[in-house]
């Protein structure tokens, strides 16, 4: 409606349509921020108001938040992420939210500047969290599930202690283990090194290289004093 109203909204939008934000994989998200956005907005209909029986707006809002906990964990501002509720009819509000969403990535600028990285840092680390997605679903299936289909409830659900636990504890670790791994795809690497180059600590590193070892992902080189891919 607002292109048939000719309502104009920010140029640096880029529309990209799916049938429903269900459809708006974890992959996508971080996909548009790989490939240089730096921020994405989704928009779709209102809770209860869903044109398919799958209800795929809480699909929408549950990755959104969920995406929004992993951002924070890569370092990235987490209002680069943003869901809304507009109808079809709408043109107008349409309009007013990408306009507005745009002004405020103006503000906070090109992505990763609010934690003075550059673009290599930021690939990596998105890189590292993409390779995630897989484990992140199966996560995301069993234990992020929200009993009642409101706006409320998924909100109060995801913002609880027991989810945030659940992240810091879990995924948290998971995505330090993908970020040593895809670090060492470039080069073998000390525990001193790695620890280095990811900014974690020595017995952080050590505690990941030990469990990594077991599953057979890494090994250590004895005559390099390196770690390396198994």
């Amino acid at each position: 409606m607002s292109g048939v109203t000719r309502q104009s909204y920010a140029p640096e939008i880029r529309i990209i349509r799916v049938m429903c934000t269900g459809r708006v994989d974890l992959a996508f998200v971080l996909r548009a921020f790989q490939k240089g956005a730096d921020g994405v907005i989704i928009g779709g209909c209102w809770p209860g108001e869903c044109h398919y029986v799958t209800e795929g707006n809480y699909d929408a809002l549950a990755n959104m938040h969920l995406c929004k906990k992993l951002l924070r964990h890569i370092g990235l501002d987490q209002e680069r992420l943003r869901l809304e509720w507009i109808s079809a009819a709408e043109g107008s509000r349409f309009a007013e939210v990408m306009s507005d969403f745009a002004a405020s990535l103006r503000e906070l600028g090109p992505l990763g500047r609010e934690a003075e990285f550059d673009d290599a840092v930021v690939d990596f680390r998105l890189r590292a969290l993409t390779r995630l997605v897989p484990f992140l679903k199966l996560v995301e299936r069993e234990k992020l599930r929200v009993p009642t289909k409101s706006e409320e409830a998924y909100n109060e659900f995801y913002n609880s202690d027991e989810v945030n636990r659940l992240v810091d504890d879990v995924i948290s670790d998971k995505l330090q283990i993908s970020q040593i791994l895809l670090a060492l795809e470039e080069k073998p690497l000390s525990t001193a090194e790695i620890s280095d180059v990811l900014g974690l600590s020595p017995s952080e590193v050590s505690r990941h290289m030990k469990s990594s070892a077991r599953q057979g992902f890494v090994r250590f080189d004895l005559e390099e004093k390196r770690y390396a891919l198994a």
